[in-house]
């Protein structure tokens, strides 16, 4: 059974995006980049966006595989643990939030890494802008800006 649920604490969240970024983002992104994702990511900043955020847990047969976020109209934080990474959970998450925001806004909207951007792109998400960001090691972060309309 695949369950939503609204996160309290944000240690779970930190070990699930720390663990996803450290595995996959090395594949696509120089060490900078990696480096400014993990900063980006890390305790504090996600403690305070508790406050700021929905945050969720996306859980398979009560085992948490990964979680996504909601600010405003757009997702956020969206990540799934490497070892469930390819069963449709990414998705499953993606159509859970999305039927959120929908329910106040009419489009969604979404930055989008470089390992999730084809995935966006298959669900009917258009790309408003390309973003770049200089990192340590004067390596770049690169990444769309992506929406998608009701």
């Amino acid at each position: 059974m695949i369950t939503l649920i609204r996160a309290t604490n944000s240690q779970t969240v930190y070990q699930i995006v720390q663990e996803t970024i450290k595995t996959v983002y090395p594949k696509y992104y120089p060490s900078g980049a990696v480096s400014f994702f993990l900063t980006l990511h890390s305790e504090t900043s996600l403690k305070a966006a508790l406050d700021s955020e929905e945050i969720y847990l996306l859980e398979v047969d009560n085992v948490v595989v990964g979680t996504g976020s909601i600010r405003g109209n757009e997702i956020c934080r969206l990540f799934i643990l490497p070892k469930y990474q390819g069963r449709g959970y990414g998705s499953k998450l993606m159509d859970l939030l999305e039927e959120k925001i929908y329910k106040d806004y009419l489009e969604v909207k979404a930055d989008a890494s470089f390992p999730a951007e084809s995935i966006y792109l298959k669900r009917g998400y258009q790309i408003l802008s390309y973003e770049m960001i200089e990192t340590d090691n004067k390596d770049f972060l690169c990444y769309h800006t992506m929406v998608k309309r009701k």
